[in-house]
């Protein structure tokens, strides 16, 4: 009975935001609100312990807030700069086999700007290079989507997998862990290995739902001919992608295997290496069925149509000074890790209490790569690329409305959790168990040892209401975590599973489709967008449930 009151929250979550299409930014504050008035009502919770725990889990939002703001200004400053449009013109001659395009441009590129910035951004960006290719924008938008599902675990730097881990470090804390940054590492390679595994599936999937659904003879041996490009493309990213994940933590994995990967799968392109001999070609734009076409007209980037005499090199300048800030200060042996990962003055603002309750917050302001690099990169960019004001002020301008919606829902999302998490016998009058608990256990009493197969489409569904995996994993990581406790299977791999979920549901996320539709022009087409993405986001979560779910079984646990 408690466990359906206290799961309220979330199913008035899914209904508004699945049926309703309410935003983020307007569902969770009234998740919060009726989180608060279940916590006062049921668990006997006081006003004054309900406002202090609120307060406490906006404080814990910025850090989230701040990456996701410096990711996005370093994005729209190099757009303001004309620096973003060198970047995309680098791409436009590299090949003229779509196939090939399909995987420099769609999951390449798209990984690259995943890994720096996230939130949407890719699909924004790779979907009108397409369709300036010659892509059908249907076609484009699908591809983008689905494309961009294994970077994410790694987007805005690690985001989701930082958050994920974040929200569990206080059980882990109670668990026992005294290694937080050894259990991080392994969370993050637990992610990594199954994605790598799927990546060269993903892609292959995506090849044949474009020459099959768009191709002229609709054939799938288009796709089989590229398969050896396919795979070289993916080892070449996902080497990288797990050297970095295994030694270097979630910041790197997608921005440094995605930068190695492009250089490697653009030269191989422009000198023919495993490129297939045979053309694949589009049918002629006259026999385009109405819903390949854009119903309206496809806006141009901006950052493509900034006059600017600017070199490739110095476009990617301020990337280059972004990987090398994260590495220097997140490898140990430089010593500036031990220098700014503190949680104290001045290198971190600690509040120990609010209104009385312990809250025991920390934000290490200096180890936030929103401060730096990115926030710091982009003052960098003005004089490096020779700006001027107002465009400085357009690209601020442009971040703080694009960030706005996120923060609010990040804000109230984080807030009910620290709700559910806080909630338990120290601060109610009620004598249970915290709303978290109460839920996890009825989760797990519910499946049993059948919640491996439900721990990934848990991390979809919080994708798909929300639009990001990072709010996917705020919303639900304490849950699953708490829930393989109580079923005594590995914490890490179905937190992997969570991550992974978050990522995978980008292909079919509501907002995300939306977006696409809007960016390439096909507004009308969302529920064929969604309906082909539901396959590969399937196979991408069956996948996920034979790797890790079998290694659960197995008895295998990375932390034992």
């Amino acid at each position: 009975m408690y466990a359906i009151i206290a799961f309220i929250p979330i199913i008035v979550t899914i209904i508004v935001m699945a049926g309703f299409n309410w935003p983020a930014k307007i569902a969770l504050p009234l998740a919060w609100l009726i989180t608060a008035i279940v916590c006062f009502a049921f668990w006997k919770m006081d006003l004054i312990t309900i406002a202090a725990q609120t307060i406490a889990g906006f404080l814990g939002s910025i850090d989230t807030i701040v990456i996701i703001f410096g990711a996005i200004l370093i994005m729209n400053t190099l757009k303001q700069s004309g620096g973003m449009g060198v970047i995309n013109r680098m791409f436009t001659n590299v090949s003229d086999d779509p196939r090939i395009q399909v995987v420099i441009i769609g999951f390449m590129f798209g990984a690259f700007i995943e890994g720096a910035a996230g939130f949407g951004t890719p699909a924004a960006l790779a979907a009108p290079l397409l369709i300036g290719l010659g892509f059908p924008p249907l076609c484009a938008a699908m591809c983008a989507l689905i494309l961009n599902s294994t970077p994410v675990a790694y987007g805005a730097v690690g985001t989701p997998t930082n958050t994920a881990f974040n929200m569990v470090s206080s059980e882990l804390a109670g668990a026992g862990v005294t290694n937080a940054e050894a259990w991080k590492l392994g969370l993050t390679k637990w992610v990594a290995i199954p994605s790598a595994i799927i990546c060269p599936i993903i892609i292959f999937i995506t090849v044949c739902m474009m020459v099959k659904m768009f191709g002229k003879d609709k054939s799938i041996k288009y796709a089989i001919e590229v398969i050896p490009y396919i795979l070289m493309s993916a080892v070449a990213f996902v080497v990288p992608y797990l050297i970095c994940a295994a030694f270097l933590g979630p910041e790197f994995p997608s921005l440094i295997g995605a930068l190695v990967a492009l250089v490697i799968c653009v030269l191989t392109a422009q000198k023919g290496i495993l490129v297939p001999k045979t053309k694949f070609e589009f049918p002629e734009r006259s026999s385009w069925a109405d819903h390949w076409k854009s119903t309206q007209d496809v806006q141009e980037d901006e950052s493509m149509k900034v006059q600017t005499t600017m070199s490739p090199v110095m476009a990617w300048v301020p990337y280059g000074i972004i990987a090398l800030i994260l590495v220097l200060t997140r490898i140990p042996q430089t010593g500036i890790k031990a220098i700014l990962n503190v949680t104290k003055a001045p290198f971190a603002i600690a509040v120990s209490h609010i209104f009385g309750v312990e809250v025991n917050f920390a934000w290490k302001w200096a180890w936030n790569p929103g401060v730096l690099p990115f926030i710091l990169v982009a003052l960098i960019i003005i004089p490096l690329h020779k700006m001027k004001g107002e465009q400085v002020k357009a690209a601020w301008k442009t971040t703080f409305s694009m960030v706005a919606g996120a923060a609010i829902a990040l804000l109230f999302g984080i807030a009910m959790v620290q709700l559910f998490k806080s909630s338990g016998a120290q601060f109610n009058n009620s004598g249970m168990d915290s709303m978290l608990i109460v839920m996890a256990n009825g989760m797990a009493d519910l499946f049993g040892k059948a919640y491996i197969v439900v721990a990934p489409l848990i991390g979809v569904i919080g994708a798909f209401i929300s639009g990001s995996a990072t709010v996917s994993c705020t919303l639900f990581s304490t849950l699953q975590y708490a829930a393989a406790v109580r079923l005594g299977l590995s914490t890490m791999l179905i937190l992997a599973m969570q991550v992974m979920g978050g990522a995978m549901g980008n292909m079919v996320c509501v907002n995300n489709i939306v977006s696409a539709c809007a960016t390439c022009g096909t507004i009308g087409a969302e529920g064929r967008l969604m309906r082909s993405n539901v396959v590969p986001c399937l196979i991408y979560a069956a996948l996920t449930i034979l790797i890790l779910g079998g290694l659960i079984l197995t008895g295998f646990n990375p932390i034992a």
